[in-house]
């Protein structure tokens, strides 16, 4: 069954989901970034370039034919190179979620976006999903 982390007080979704990147990158992991629409995943593109400064995170669209070679791939629809990692940037669980071994949902600061994942929090627990939290306002 999928495991469900939440990453919540996130100042910077955006830099929040490289950070998750490039550590589960790091532990052999392949993910999915999934943007909910096509200008999040352009800046996601952009970030990658750069983050993290001293190192390469190899990376790609989910489109492009070496999607399921990159160990990190950004998507904003249902092309899934793999079914290791996935990072959602959306406001609502996604219908396909369960496909993937393990979900990571951020959640930032902003008081709208924290009741839209608390809802999120509610519905995998709900379903019987295993949850891990993690607040990154806490050292």
């Amino acid at each position: 069954m999928t495991k469900v982390d939440f990453y919540t007080g996130s100042e910077d979704k955006l830099r929040t989901a490289c950070q998750l990147s490039h550590k589960a990158m790091q532990n052999g992991l392949r993910v999915l970034l999934h943007a909910p629409d096509e200008d999040t995943a352009d800046k996601l593109d952009k970030l990658l370039w750069h983050f993290p400064a001293t190192a390469f995170m190899p990376h790609c669209r989910s489109t492009e034919a070496d999607a399921g070679t990159l160990p990190v791939v950004i998507g904003s629809d249902e092309t899934f190179p793999h079914s290791d990692l996935l990072i959602s940037l959306h406001d609502e669980c996604l219908p396909f979620f369960s496909r993937f071994e393990r979900v990571i949902e951020i959640v930032s600061q902003d008081d709208t976006d924290a009741k839209l994942g608390r809802d999120r929090y509610k519905f995998y627990k709900d379903r019987g999903y295993e949850l891990r939290h993690f607040d990154l306002r806490k050292p």
